[in-house]
This record gives structure tokens, sequence and C-alpha cells, in this order.
């Protein structure tokens, strides 16, 4: 049985008519076209849907969209800012945190989500905020490494807080 929702996805108000059981990231894949959240696992583990919902770091593979009608919703590709990329996006890129680049949405979600609570985390900190999101090619320490440049240069006044 399909039913119509709203959702706001970066932004923007989306009307769409989903099944109940079309999963978020189904629906932002697939009907509204943001291919940065990307389906890996499909069970939860892999975190490379990792999305903003509300705030918060949420595997979009497991929840449904029902459960996100009304809601907030923020991709990787709503972190830009008047065209350019968002700091930590570039602290990823110049840190060399992004090999295959397949993990990085979710990894970029989960640091941002970190930082919004906590502007200056510590080595520990930013590892528990990414261990649900799972990299098979940087070794996670230039991804740390990123982190730790996006949020000095938060410090500094780079970044938006209200993103």
């Amino acid at each position: 049985m399909s039913r119509i929702m709203m959702l706001t996805v970066n932004d923007k108000q989306h009307e769409l008519v989903v099944a109940a059981n079309e999963t978020l990231a189904d629906v932002l894949r697939d009907k509204i076209g943001l291919t940065g959240t990307k389906k890996g696992c499909e069970l939860g583990d892999c975190g490379s849907c990792t999305v903003l919902l509300d705030g918060k770091a949420v595997n979009a593979c497991l929840v449904l969209a029902l459960q996100a009608a009304g809601r907030t919703v923020k991709t990787i590709e709503g972190l830009e800012q008047g065209g350019d990329m968002h700091p930590l996006q570039k602290a990823f890129v110049e840190k060399g945190a992004i090999q295959c680049g397949f993990c990085s949405p979710g990894m970029i979600l989960s640091s941002h989500s970190l930082l919004q609570k906590n502007a200056a985390p510590d080595e520990d900190e930013i590892r528990r905020a990414i261990s649900g999101n799972l990299c098979r090619c940087t070794g996670y320490q230039k991804i740390i490494e990123a982190v730790q440049a996006a949020a000095e240069a938060g410090a500094r006044g780079l970044t938006d807080p209200q993103t």
C-alpha cells in the first residue's frame, strides 16, 4: 500500500508517493535522485547510507521512508555552501581521506554530526563517531586527521554552525 508523504531534504520540500516497505535510502536515491547516499550492505552495518535525520546521523537503509515523513533530511549533497564544498568535505580531500569514495558520504555526515555536538573532539571521540562506517581503503587515520583539521578550521570560524 502506498501513501503520500512530505519530506524536507536539503532544505527542499518533497511530496512523494511511497510504499510502506520503501527505505529512506531508496527514496533518496530512486525518487529524489540524490545518489550520494550509497547503498552498501543494506543491513545497517557499513554506514555508506548515512544521512542526517533531524540533525542526527542515521543509516537510511534502516529507516522506512514513512518514518521520516514531516522530518528534515540532509544528505552529502546538502552540505555544499553556495556552490562550494563544505569545509569538512574540503578537509577530507586535502588530507587524502577519500580514496575510492564509497564510504565518504557516510563518513563525512557522521563526522559532521559529531562536530555539531562537539566542535573540538579528541581522537577517541572521532573514532566513536565514525565507528558505524566501514572503509576498506584509508585505514581510518587520514579520516581522523581530516575531521581534526575541520574541527581546527571551525575554531577559526571557517565552518557554518547551522549546517
